[in-house]
């Protein structure tokens, strides 16, 4: 057998605690946080599958109406600003600037609104033009990476700084 035995576990941990019952909760959650998600942001972002019926567990943005020059790399980063984690960016592939939001299945509407408060917020900023956009994230430990020489040239192994010698 050659796999994830880590990952197997996980799954079968999840599955085991939860139920029959359980799961179809959690998939009836899912669906319905991808929804609400979408319908609290439709308005504030292009929705290009919006209303083709209602989606299932991800909601899906496009970077259509953003001021020149801002694109959703730069409201995936400021979310990072936000304190939230980015949704994932430029896929599907067939949708240009695509924003792929899906949302944990777990997460109160609490949760849910501050994210879609924080996206807003972010939106809002790149239709205006913020120039403070393009540089994001600003409190991260990491500025912005230069995502092309990263893919180009990888740096795949990591040095221990040289720490220093506490005086005896």
């Amino acid at each position: 057998f050659h796999g994830q035995m880590g990952m197997f576990t996980r799954a079968l941990t999840y599955i085991l605690s939860h139920g029959a019952d359980g799961l179809r909760q959690v998939a009836e959650d899912a669906v319905l946080n991808a929804n609400y998600v979408l319908r609290s942001l439709e308005d504030v972002l292009d929705a290009p599958f919006a209303h083709s019926g209602p989606c299932m567990h991800e909601a899906l943005f496009s970077d259509n109406g953003m001021a020149e020059g801002f694109t959703t790399l730069d409201i995936a980063k400021g979310l990072i600003d936000e304190g939230f984690h980015p949704m994932t960016v430029y896929f599907p592939l067939v949708v240009h600037g695509a924003m792929l939001v899906e949302p944990t299945e777990t997460e109160g509407k609490a949760a849910l609104d501050q994210f879609i408060g924080a996206l807003c917020s972010v939106a809002e900023r790149a239709k205006a033009g913020d120039p403070a956009l393009k540089s994001a994230p600003h409190f991260a430990p990491r500025a912005r990476l230069d995502e092309t020489l990263a893919a180009r040239k990888p740096v795949l192994t990591w040095k221990a700084p040289d720490l220093p010698v506490a005086a005896e």
